[in-house]
């Protein structure tokens, strides 16, 4: 409406414009400067309209800039303070009088910088977010074999009398005897599995994916945990903290030797045990806690050890790499020649799989995601793993 009374107003100064100028004419050829009447009342009504046209205009811009201030929504700080500036407690801040009150209405009110639905643009992550598995797993420690059948059975020798010797001419030499026994070890299975909807895996980008990350990484956690922990009965794997699956700590030569017993002391104990035995080290493995606890030793000069202990990235005790795993109970060790000492057989690799064929999936419009393995653990030789606890190990070295 604004646009097209500018546009009279434009059309209109163009008129009297024209009309001024044939006017000055007609004083330029009339010698007595008289205007001719008739052109003189045109430029009068002329002027008059344009001037009324230009009041309506002026009155409608006004109009739109009250409007406009009335229609703003406003906080509820700014309207306390516009009212406040209007006078609103100014009663009360002369003393006049002990109250004061004042409305703001609802519908000029609204609560600053609220949006409804999506107004700003939003960037979606389309990776999921969790908390890792573990970075090492035992499996990566020990031998792996593969097996067709359900059971692993090995011979192992159970007893030697060694009547190995010199003997005189003419003489027999000391005799030997050994004992061998079968042993045999079950595959057993380990897994889990979880009901989705089929929407959710429509739905969800990456869902696949995350599930066969997320899920592996908790059954290799169990993995971890029977090949330590394992009792070998009620399908469970052979462990190797298990008694039978490991020699316990012996202090040997150092008992009671041991000024101030530390952790350090003990893992180094262990190492000569398994010398003792003619295994050689290549693995200890330490709960997170008992590794920064070592970290943390210093000497009786406060200097701190960790220097014997980190010589780059991977912490080691006397060249043996550490790996800290929480599957070991913290408080406890393993030291190990885990090269010679057991094997992990694989029956199934580990898998995940997607299936509708499970209970009322169909039905349901659900999908069963299943992820299992089957393996077992056969410990060939327990002496060549030394295990224990760092309380009783220390009270062993310690001196009287």
């Amino acid at each position: 409406m604004s646009d097209q009374i500018k546009n009279q107003l434009d059309q209109i100064a163009e008129v009297i414009d024209a009309k001024i100028e044939k006017a000055n004419g007609q004083v330029l050829e009339n010698a007595k400067g008289q205007i001719d009447t008739v052109l003189k009342g045109e430029v009068n009504a002329l002027t008059e309209k344009h001037r009324e046209l230009y009041e309506r205009l002026d009155a409608m811009e006004v109009a739109s800039k009250k409007s406009a201030s009335n229609a703003a929504p406003r906080s509820l700080k700014s309207a306390l303070e516009s009212m406040i500036n209007e006078g609103a407690i100014e009663q009360v801040r002369k003393g006049n009088s002990s109250r004061s009150s004042f409305e703001i209405k609802a519908a000029d009110m609204t609560i600053a910088n609220s949006y409804t639905g999506v107004v700003a643009a939003e960037t979606v992550v389309p990776q999921f977010k969790f908390d890792p598995s573990r970075s090492v797993h035992i499996r990566s420690l020990i031998p792996l074999g593969s097996t067709d059948g359900n059971v692993i059975r090995f011979p192992k020798e159970s007893a030697y009398d060694d009547g190995a010797g010199v003997a005189a001419g003419g003489t027999a030499v000391g005799q030997s005897d050994f004992d061998i026994t079968a042993v045999s070890v079950n595959v057993e299975k380990l897994g889990t599995f979880m009901r989705i909807t089929e929407e959710m895996l429509n739905d969800t980008p990456q869902l696949t994916a995350y599930l066969s990350a997320r899920v592996p990484g908790k059954v290799l956690s169990v993995e971890d945990n029977q090949i330590l922990n394992g009792t070998g009965a009620s399908n469970q794997l052979d462990g190797f903290f298990t008694a039978g699956n490991s020699a316990a700590f012996a202090a040997g030569a150092f008992a009671g030797a041991v000024e101030a017993a530390n952790e350090y002391d003990v893992l180094v104990a262990a190492m000569n045990q398994l010398n003792l035995n003619n295994y050689s080290a290549s693995s200890i493995l330490l709960n997170p806690t008992d590794l920064h606890k070592i970290v943390l030793l210093k000497s009786t000069a406060n200097e701190y050890l960790r220097q014997q202990i980190y010589s780059g990235l991977q912490p080691t005790i006397m060249g043996i790499p550490v790996t800290i795993n929480t599957a070991v109970t913290a408080g406890t060790f393993l030291v190990g020649d885990l090269g010679v000492a057991s094997q992990l057989w694989i029956r199934e690799n580990l898998a995940v799989e997607f299936s509708r064929e499970d209970s009322t999936n169909f039905r349901d419009y659900f999908v069963t995601v299943r992820v299992q393995e089957r393996l077992a653990h056969s410990v060939y030789q327990p002496n060549a793993v030394v295990t224990g606890t760092f309380s009783t190990a220390k009270a062993a070295l310690e001196t009287p």
